[in-house]
């Protein structure tokens, strides 16, 4: 399946379908198919905010392609400052033929791809991460053997990662439920399509304040930082308010028998969540090398 020359700002930009599509070629791609599906082409890495997984998966995944990648660091970015945006989408457009892009804002992640003529992929912006959506799906598809019917419990924030988890799997049949403190649960208008999306793939989608109330049923625990990017000023506010939620081996030990640990990365230990990240049902690495697989198999059918 091709989806040559669409942008990729959410997870659903994506029918059910071709995200299945995308995740069959990812496991492909990992399991050793050969692939230049970018030969001759460039790609401009543009990023607002420093990054280690989601830089260097999108570099090795475009070369190992057969592609070239260019890096603009934050200090080079500033999008809106030295350039309006939609300039910096015309001139990239010109010279390369896509244009990766972590931003501050969704807002100029939309600027970009209303001016390029090229793809522009979400790298990361304050409403979603559907990078690293694509790659946990891979990672549950290995280690669940089928998503449909499973159940994600997510722990914290309602953040851009908390945002894509919600649509990925309500577009695939895998319920998605979130613990979340008062004035820190996701945005009601991605609870509100990810509910009418699970309408159709008979998942459950359920925001709730307290995770014991959830979490029996959980083939996965789920979480993220509790001061992403940008909030570093809020962090003992948050740790006091988010510490019900941390991913413990006693919450742990409520799920079902052999329920996976989960997180995106960067971790605080001791905060969001304990020893359990390095413990026998932690896949945070898997996730952390599936960004790879997972993203070259993006660009194989953008491209």
């Amino acid at each position: 399946m091709r989806l040559e020359g669409r942008d990729f700002l959410s997870v659903d930009d994506l029918s059910a379908e071709e995200l299945r599509s995308l995740l069959d070629l990812a496991d492909r791609l990992k399991a050793g198919e050969q692939s230049d599906a970018l030969k001759g082409r460039s790609v401009a890495l543009l990023f607002e905010h420093p990054s280690l997984r989601t830089r260097l998966t999108f570099d090795l995944g475009v070369q190992q392609l057969g592609g070239h990648s260019i890096y603009m660091s934050p200090s080079e970015v500033n999008l809106d400052g030295r350039e309006p945006v939609p300039d910096v989408a015309r001139n990239l457009e010109r010279w390369v033929q896509c244009i990766v892009a972590r931003v501050r804002y969704h807002s100029s992640l939309v600027e970009l791809a209303e001016a390029a003529r090229v793809p522009v992929v979400n790298a990361l912006s304050d409403r979603e991460h559907p990078c690293q959506a694509i790659a946990d799906l891979q990672t549950l598809r290995e280690r669940l053997g089928a998503l449909k019917g499973a159940v994600l419990l997510y722990c914290g924030d309602g953040n851009n990662v908390c945002h894509s988890l919600l649509l990925a799997g309500a577009k695939l049949g895998m319920s998605v439920w979130v613990a979340t403190p008062p004035a820190f649960e996701p945005r009601t208008e991605v609870v509100t399509l990810a509910r009418r999306l699970a309408e159709a793939s008979g998942a459950s989608i359920r925001i709730e304040r307290d995770p014991n109330v959830l979490v029996s049923d959980a083939d996965a625990l789920y979480t993220d930082v509790w001061a992403s990017m940008g909030q570093e000023t809020e962090k003992e506010q948050r740790r006091r308010i988010f510490l019900p939620y941390q991913i413990n081996e006693r919450l742990l030990s409520k799920a079902k028998p052999g329920a996976i640990v989960m997180h995106c990365l960067p971790a605080h230990r001791g905060e969001e969540i304990t020893e359990v990240i390095d413990g026998p049902r932690s896949v945070v690495f898997d996730q952390a090398e599936n960004r790879l697989h997972a993203q070259k198999a993006l660009l194989s059918m953008l491209l």
